[in-house]
């Protein structure tokens, strides 16, 4: 397979962002990740717990993706929906550290949208994921 064909787009005056990209171009097969929530492959919520939420609808991302035969960087976008904007920035730490290891240390363009609830009972964040895997 030929190497990953990501470039990340940072305008030159602009403050660099944290834990994500301004934008991202790519080339190759592109694979859309529906919303995912941190339920198990029973579908059952994991935890009641943010973080623990989010550390597992990311892995179900990584899941997804691998069935087209991708990896985490191969994502170019992620779209975060929460129910909870205070929760989200008080435990900004430890969610920065379930995504590094879920993800790593590669960091797509992402939007956070505060929602008033999910479609699943009990649910805090679904995340939902673009990705671009190189053609050979």
């Amino acid at each position: 397979m030929s190497k990953n064909t990501l470039e990340f787009l940072q305008p030159k005056n602009w403050p660099p962002p944290k834990g994500y990209s301004n934008g991202v171009a790519a080339e190759g097969r592109q694979i859309f990740v529906a919303g995912q929530i941190g339920w198990s492959e029973r579908g059952e919520l994991v935890s009641d717990d943010f973080v623990a939420q989010v550390e597992r609808a990311l892995a179900n991302i990584v899941q997804v993706l691998a069935e087209a035969g991708g990896k985490p960087h191969h994502l170019t976008r992620l779209s975060w929906f929460v129910t909870d904007k205070a929760t989200y920035v008080a435990r900004q730490k430890e969610i920065g550290e379930a995504y590094r290891r879920v993800i790593g240390r590669h960091f797509p363009a992402m939007t956070l949208i505060v929602v008033t609830g999910l479609l699943e009972q009990g649910a805090k964040v679904e995340i939902e994921a673009t990705a671009v895997i190189p053609t050979k």
